[in-house]
């Protein structure tokens, strides 16, 4: 029985990996877990009650694109966050931002490009759905390295010409996970000329936007209305598993042109599986309720805070713009991690699971990614002990 070629050379997902590299060894003191970005703030006070008293919404079958309400509540949060006016016709609830990434790709991606292969751009390391959705596709993934030497952005506009020329979707991710570095006015600004001249568009993972250290990060929409681009051209992703600390909710949203979004709601009409009803109910509140997100966010700036002073010093150290992860320099990402593991019971993830190889390359190999997402004792002390196992 044959299977499909196209997913042969997918690695093993990255926490599969990491437990074949740490489980067989004991760890070397009370676990600590610096892997996953899966918060653990609290989550808002008022989803209990909303989700008790809309529990009747079970019975019945959500709207496809979400409640008239939420796209409301939403609409109106990009209109405070970012002085855009996006109408609800533009806007579709998500099961979560990585639904979204990967379905927009299935529905706007062609089979062909000027006349060729069609290519989805990256940054290398990236969150693989990214990979995955352009493989589904058939179109070439193109992983374009997000270094230090790029200010952990990928420099789409180096490409030559004849790759360009075939971009039919390039993903961007500010804050970029893993590396935390904030995509500029200037720089989205700039991608979306370059997506104008070879006529590409641009999908813009904002889910850690509302985790911040100064200055909220500038957003895809804002920057492609200040300029008048076409709206054709920008969709943005946003989730409330960062902002409100409720991965479990699976709730997102996609905002994109009136054409394109149109392309995204039928395809999901046949194949996608809508938000229930009380779940939507409780993401309605949190897009309309922002002093859970400054209180989350305060707590995320004295962990950075506490980084910074643990790791001062440190040569290759960058405090990251946003997001909840430090990326680390080390030798090597894998014995780093192993290293860390069993001599202090500190876990945390190989950079290079998050990359690819080009050119017999991995721009991740030489990191670790350390989530902070544990309360603030638990995240000093496992920095500490880090810093001492893996730089003292």
């Amino acid at each position: 029985m044959a299977f499909p070629e196209r997913f042969s050379n997918l690695p093993d997902y990255a926490f599969p990996r990491l437990r074949k590299l740490l489980d067989p060894h004991p760890p070397g003191g009370d676990p600590i877990a610096m892997t996953i970005g899966e918060p653990r703030h609290a989550m808002p006070e008022f989803v209990g009650p909303i989700l008790a008293a809309n529990l009747s919404g079970f019975g019945v079958y959500p709207p496809n694109d979400g409640t008239p309400e939420l796209l409301a509540a939403i609409s109106g949060w990009i209109a405070r966050r970012y002085s855009v006016a996006v109408p609800e016709d533009c806007l579709m609830v998500l099961n979560g931002t990585r639904e979204g990434l990967f379905n927009a790709c299935i529905a706007l991606c062609p089979e062909v490009k000027a006349g060729k292969t069609p290519v989805v751009l990256m940054p290398n390391p990236f969150y693989q759905v990214y990979a995955v959705a352009a493989l589904t596709v058939g179109a070439e993934p193109v992983y374009v390295p997000a270094t230090a030497a790029t200010g952990f952005l990928p420099d789409y506009g180096s490409l030559p010409a004849e790759v360009l020329d075939r971009v039919a979707l390039a993903y961007i991710c500010s804050p970029a996970n893993p590396q935390g570095a904030v995509a500029s006015k200037e720089y989205l600004a700039d991608l979306l000329v370059l997506a104008e001249k070879h006529d590409f568009r641009v999908l813009a993972d904002e889910c850690y936007s509302e985790i911040w250290r100064e200055t909220p990060p500038p957003g895809l929409l804002q920057v492609a209305a200040a300029q008048g681009a076409d709206p054709e051209r920008a969709l943005v992703f946003h989730s409330l598993s960062k902002r409100s600390n409720l991965p479990g909710l699976r709730s997102g949203f996609v905002a994109a042109g009136l054409e394109c979004m149109t392309r995204i709601r039928k395809l999901r009409a046949f194949a996608g599986a809508p938000l229930p009803l009380p779940l939507q109910r409780v993401a309605e509140a949190c897009w309309q309720d922002e002093a859970h997100v400054t209180a989350s966010r305060a707590l995320y700036q004295q962990k950075f805070r506490d980084a910074d002073r643990i790791f001062a010093g440190l040569q290759g150290y960058q405090a990251p713009g946003g997001g909840f992860f430090l990326w680390l320099p080390v030798d090597d990402g894998e014995q780093a991690a192993l290293k860390l593991w069993r001599e202090t019971g500190v876990r945390v993830l190989p950079g290079g699971y998050l990359s690819r190889d080009v050119g017999g390359d991995n721009p991740g190999k030489g990191y670790i990614r350390v989530a902070l997402v544990a309360p603030q004792e638990e995240t000093y002390r496992g920095l500490t002990l880090l810093r001492d196992c893996i730089y003292g």
